[in-house]
């Protein structure tokens, strides 16, 4: 099935590529069989993806990390709204398997949203919208008044900064309480995508700036507050590395700083 993205779309499928081949792995982190499919069916090549075997462990991790952020807000909050920022085709919902009480949104592009219809299992309390998250509005037609989980996996680096702190703004507004989530993207992680030859095919369309310290945020929004820092360097799914990376991830794992140059998710409550 042939689909055509523009060049930001086009970067679902790198995270796609990396959650499809972690379910190859014998032990693998996240183990979701759907990406797979999906990449199947868009007649991806997986063989020719451009990730090593570090990039795959990291966005598996990633994706690990912010399915237990909404599986334990939900848990606390049945009646929540799931906000999915970029959904890309991503099947989060699949492997969160929330209550029917709780209204989950899959937010992205026209195009994409459009090719989710086609690729994912359509569930009853899964809403997709197909919105820029750079435009004002979309956020008004969501049910207020009730907690709320936001969660971004992959998106931040490629929302202009005044677009990030807009939609922070947008998203503590809108609902009385909540979470935010997401993977964070320091400078060095830019200038590495900018320069790194696997990361190449999105390097023309990052568009943050990167931030390195992770009370940023708080300073953009006053009402967001730092939770936590989930960094992939100590995570228990290390011990599924082989010895030499398992060795050198450990190893990072001791300095938070080091640890941010990595993959790391960032918590907020408001």
């Amino acid at each position: 099935m042939e689909t055509t993205f523009t060049p930001v779309e086009n970067s679902l499928y790198l995270t796609l590529a990396g959650r499809a081949l972690d379910s190859r792995a014998p032990r693998p982190v996240l183990a979701d069989p759907t990406a797979e499919g999906v990449a199947k069916a868009l007649g991806y090549d997986l063989a020719g993806a451009p990730l090593v075997k570090s990039q795959v462990f990291d966005i598996a991790v990633r994706s690990r990390i912010l399915d237990d952020v909404v599986r334990d807000f939900v848990a606390r909050h049945p009646d929540a709204v799931v906000l999915e920022l970029g959904a890309g085709l991503d099947g989060r919902i699949l492997r969160v398997e929330p209550p029917s009480t709780v209204d989950w949104y899959d937010v992205d592009l026209p195009a994409v949203t459009a090719a989710r219809r086609r690729l994912l299992p359509a569930r009853p309390n899964a809403h997709p919208v197909a919105a820029d998250l750079a435009e004002p509005g979309w956020l008004d037609e969501l049910p207020d008044g009730r907690p709320v989980v936001a969660v971004a996996d992959g998106v931040v680096a490629f929302l202009p900064q005044d677009v990030l702190v807009a939609l922070l703004n947008g998203i503590t507004g809108r609902f009385p309480s909540g979470e935010i989530a997401f993977n964070s993207y320091t400078k060095f992680h830019v200038w590495a995508i900018r320069h790194y030859r696997g990361t190449g095919s999105i390097a023309g369309v990052v568009a943050n700036p990167g931030f390195d310290d992770p009370h940023d945020p708080e300073r953009w929004d006053p009402k967001l507050r730092l939770a936590g820092e989930v960094f992939a360097t100590r995570a228990p799914e290390v011990a599924l590395q082989p010895l030499a990376m398992r060795w050198f991830t450990r190893l990072c794992g001791r300095s938070a700083a080091l640890s941010r140059r990595g993959t790391c998710v960032l918590r907020f409550r408001f």
